[in-house]
């Protein structure tokens, strides 16, 4: 097995086994060899760096090759270990295999039986460290996995939102919240333009403190939408170039994205990291995804105003033209009640004595008017008015 540029510590005090290992058989394969002459200072050498692998002689002077094992185990270094034992130390080898020793090598030992020891427990050392990188990898892949199924929920929970919340205040709340969730934003808001002044008051927002979250209702200058108004495009900044701006009282990174109806703005979406993380491109999407439905719900709000306008217009025009016929109604009435009275007058013989014409006549003229009546009736109903609540 060729080196992979693993680093290795041989602690020995014996100088031909050092030439041995070190020169004539690791070094030669290309491995990186450090030596230290006893314990006390291959713990020194371990401990800020950890090689890949120690190789001990259990005969070492001072502390032994198992001294080692626990003083490194107490240290916290979980590089392994390759005993170097002599004949008949099986024992000793078998203590510092309970001590967490990786191998053993009895000595004397030719460089074949050095290098295939050596080689074995790298290639432990590397399974392992293979599998921790697979972990990492799977663990990363699984987290990206969830914060995308969680993005995912929020765009559609609000997308139902739009669709099913009239209350306007709630659902600028729900895009803010849900602005934050998906940026990964500590701080979220709102601003929304009035069309009288064309200014932008603050709407809704998510974890402002308190000296900008009163200013509900009211225009907020936080130095970087204004510029998103004036551009139309969604404007990303972070670290030393946002200390320029008042939103970095908030935060070191701000994103700003405009709220559009075709090319005009008609608000703006602001999140703000504490960190200096900058807002990448897929979280600028998913942000003006978001900024999409707002844009929606502000369409549907004046929409839905329109409507109601339309619709009480239209009431104060049958109001008006009801009225205008209850009043020629009225007249009608009042009408052929005049012109009824002098025919009945003479029917009833009031005055002087009609002929058998002039009465046949006067009975004609009399019920052509009470057809006309009921013909007025007929083509002008009474007007509906709204009934008292009991």
């Amino acid at each position: 097995m060729a080196s992979n540029g693993d680093r290795i510590l041989l602690v020995e005090s014996d100088p031909e086994i050092i030439d041995l290992i070190a020169r004539q058989v690791l070094i030669s394969e290309g491995y990186d060899v450090d030596v230290a002459a006893d314990s006390s200072s291959a713990i020194k050498q371990a401990f800020p760096n950890p090689p890949d692998l120690i190789i001990a002689d259990l005969n070492l002077p001072t502390l032994s090759a198992k001294d080692l094992l626990v003083a490194l185990t107490a240290q916290g270094i979980q590089t392994p270990l390759l005993v170097i034992a002599n004949k008949g130390q099986e024992q000793d080898i078998i203590q510092a295999f309970r001590l967490g020793a990786a191998d053993y090598l009895f000595w004397p030992a030719r460089d074949a039986e050095v290098l295939a020891a050596v080689e074995r427990v790298l290639s432990r050392v590397h399974e392992a460290r293979d599998r921790r990188r697979l972990d990492l990898r799977l663990s990363e892949l699984n987290h990206q996995l969830q914060q995308k199924v969680r993005e995912l929920t929020t765009i559609i929970n609000l997308g139902k939102a739009v669709v099913s919340i009239t209350d306007q205040r709630l659902l600028f709340q729900k895009v803010v919240d849900g602005a934050a969730q998906i940026a990964n934003a500590n701080i979220a808001w709102l601003l929304v333009r009035e069309d009288e002044n064309k200014s932008f008051p603050l709407m809704a927002q998510h974890g402002l403190p308190e000296a900008w979250a009163k200013k509900i209702n009211l225009p907020v200058d936080d130095g970087i939408s204004g510029l998103v108004a004036l551009s139309g495009e969604t404007l990303s900044i972070s670290g030393e170039p946002l200390m320029k701006f008042r939103v970095a009282n908030l935060g070191k990174s701000a994103c700003a994205v405009p709220i559009k109806v075709q090319k005009e703005v008609i608000g703006m979406l602001v999140v703000v990291r504490k960190e200096a993380r900058p807002f990448e491109k897929p979280e600028q999407t998913l942000l003006e995804a978001v900024a999409d439905y707002a844009s929606i719900s502000l369409i549907n709000a004046r929409l839905f105003r329109v409507l109601n306008s339309s619709a009480q217009a239209a009431r104060d025009a049958e109001k008006r033209q009801n009225a205008l016929l209850e009043s020629v109604r009225s007249s009608i009435t009042e009408e052929l009640q005049a012109a009824s009275y002098p025919i009945d007058l003479l029917l009833a013989e009031k005055v002087d004595r009609l002929t058998d014409q002039q009465r046949t006549a006067l009975q004609t003229a009399r019920v052509a008017l009470q057809r006309l009546a009921r013909v007025a009736e007929k083509t002008m109903p009474p007007v509906s008015t709204p009934s008292k609540k009991k």
